[in-house]
């Protein structure tokens, strides 16, 4: 079995670099030339791509697909993510573009770029 993630986004190109620099491990699938040619074959580039995934080791890829729907509601699903310093995480993805919507005494609710909700907990 293997297990991927698909996650709507408005610009999947943006959005998978967001959560590609959020998460440990995660990057950007590099693109080969024959990938920038299948994406030039129907006028897009790695920028404008409609389906971009985010790869670690041992993890689920993680894929943002274009939706042209903003995030409106809550998410039904979210990512809950621990880090040792959860204050001092909050405030480097917020250096990167997500923001705080509510903190608690357990943790911290934030949104990405695009208003997808994500928690931060101390382990």
């Amino acid at each position: 079995m293997s297990l991927q993630i698909t996650i709507d986004a408005l610009c999947p190109y943006d959005l998978a670099h967001f959560w590609a620099a959020a998460l440990p491990d995660y990057e950007v699938r590099p693109y080969d030339e024959a990938e920038i040619a299948r994406l030039a074959s129907m006028g897009l580039t790695p920028e404008t791509d409609i389906s971009v995934p985010i790869d670690a080791e041992g993890q689920p890829t993680i894929w943002f697909q274009k939706n042209d729907e903003a995030a409106s509601t809550r998410n039904r699903l979210h990512f809950d993510l621990a880090f040792a310093e959860r204050n001092a995480e909050a405030r480097r993805l917020e250096q990167i573009g997500a923001r705080i919507r509510d903190v608690r005494d357990d943790h911290i609710v934030m949104l990405d770029p695009e208003g997808n909700q994500f928690c931060l907990f101390n382990p």
